[in-house]
């Protein structure tokens, strides 16, 4: 496997979360078009591209691995449901003004896994993990107290991508194999659902809009920022990793509040900084974890 730069390591893995961070500015171009089209679109531009790709991109001996392990393949098909429902719960939040809950559930899915662990995989839990888990769910809480309600789009979002994460383990393969794997699984369905649904919109004028354009290049835009964070996985520290994948979410955050103007008010400031708080002790135990583990 070649050997990456550590720079470069940083420049990748920066480059990945930013482009993860910048992805409303690429989907509310896209609002004109239902959430499950633009998901169905990215699926198969995905799978084209993931495929053009592999012939590009080797990984030797993916394939054998995957056919020597039959069950594997029904374990992508699920995470590939999971990770094609956090993307449509995405967008549909993205194009209908959700930005600050999609961002919450984001900065949410860190401790969502670590409770994932606790209850499907049984690891125990340190005291810093319980006292970050303690302040998540406070912030929760005073989201619904704000809300009234479940704040649902937060919670799909981290739980759903929480579960991918459980149900990957399961299934140990390069994310880019998994990926076009996980795509190939779904096209029949997405193939279905775009020659048979009436009021798609592609079945009309659409090919002639510069939204056909734009569902086009889901592919590509799923792609890159993947391939920058594999890259960077291998080249830096997990705790390098576990401080970067807040960026996403704050640019998501700034974006929501200073671009679309969405409403940030002071209890929303308050879970935040529960939120906040839980992820900084979250990041330092990690982080002492990693620096006292045994060479």
């Amino acid at each position: 496997m070649q050997t990456i730069n550590p720079k470069m390591g940083y420049a990748y893995g920066f480059g990945a979360f930013i482009l993860w961070g910048l992805f409303p500015f690429f989907f509310k171009n896209l609002e004109a078009v239902p959430a499950i089209e633009v998901i169905a679109h990215r699926l198969l531009w995905s799978g084209v591209g993931a495929a053009i790709l592999l012939l590009v991109w080797k990984h030797p001996g993916w394939w054998k691995e995957l056919y020597q392990h039959p069950k594997r393949f029904a374990i992508l098909a699920l995470s590939g449901v999971l990770i094609a429902s956090n993307w449509l719960i995405y967008v549909w939040a993205v194009n209908h003004d959700q930005l600050i809950a999609a961002s919450l559930g984001y900065y949410t899915n860190p401790l969502i896994s670590i409770l994932l662990s606790l209850i499907f995989l049984r690891e125990k839990l340190r005291r810093m993990q319980w006292l970050a888990i303690g302040f998540a769910a406070l912030g929760v809480a005073i989201q619904v107290y704000q809300l009234g309600e479940l704040p649902w789009i937060s919670l799909a979002l981290a739980f759903s991508f929480g579960f991918y994460g459980l149900i990957r383990k399961q299934a140990p393969i390069d994310a880019l194999p998994g990926l076009a794997i996980e795509t190939w699984l779904l096209l029949p369905v997405v193939l279905i659902w775009l020659a048979f649904v009436p009021n798609s919109m592609h079945q009309t004028h659409f090919w002639s809009t510069s939204e056909a354009w734009w569902l086009m290049a889901a592919g590509p835009v799923t792609l890159v920022p993947l391939i920058f964070f594999n890259l960077a996985a291998r080249s830096i520290p997990l705790s390098s990793l576990a401080f970067m994948q807040y960026i996403a979410p704050t640019l998501v955050l700034l974006q929501a509040i200073f671009i679309y103007h969405e409403q940030f008010s002071m209890t929303s400031m308050l879970a935040f900084s529960c939120i906040w708080i839980a992820l900084f002790i979250y990041t330092l135990d990690l982080i002492r974890v990693i620096r006292f583990r045994p060479k």
